[in-house]
């Protein structure tokens, strides 16, 4: 019985040590490299996200003309609900401002979308662990 709970410890244990790292050093890494390399292999599919609270995420994108699209995993998305949030964008060294807001209602768009953005992501994958889409309406500059 001592070894299941053992076991059953270690199976908490990783995944959430794994998410820690990757929250504190992982992103800590890309972010600096996005901005010290803004023309950079990298910086082609990631930008850092500025939410209004400050808070920088590097996601991946893609950019089509003043929309940008991101994918979000997690339950961060929900912060652009209803009219959606203002957010900062720094894209390949430039930065830009405009509004995100989450698509949750045309699967269709989302489907073309993610065609694009995560081609690679496997079709058996269900759409609930796909996340979510996220529109930027970039501001007029």
């Amino acid at each position: 019985m001592r070894v299941l709970w053992i076991g059953l410890a270690v199976l908490v244990l990783v995944p959430v040590a794994y998410i820690t790292y990757m929250l504190t050093v992982g992103n800590a890494g890309v972010i600096e490299d996005l901005r010290e390399n803004p023309q950079g292999e990298r910086a082609q599919r990631a930008m850092l996200l500025t939410l209004a609270d400050g808070t920088i995420y590097p996601v991946n994108y893609l950019r089509e003309g003043d929309v940008v699209f991101m994918g979000v995993d997690g339950r961060w998305w929900r912060g652009f609900r209803g009219e959606g949030a203002p957010v900062t964008l720094l894209v390949q060294g430039e930065t830009l401002t405009g509004r995100a807001q989450v698509v949750l209602d045309d699967p269709a768009y989302t489907a073309d979308v993610f065609s694009r953005l995560r081609p690679t992501a496997p079709a058996w994958l269900p759409d609930w662990l796909n996340g979510k889409l996220v529109v930027i309406r970039l501001d007029a500059p």
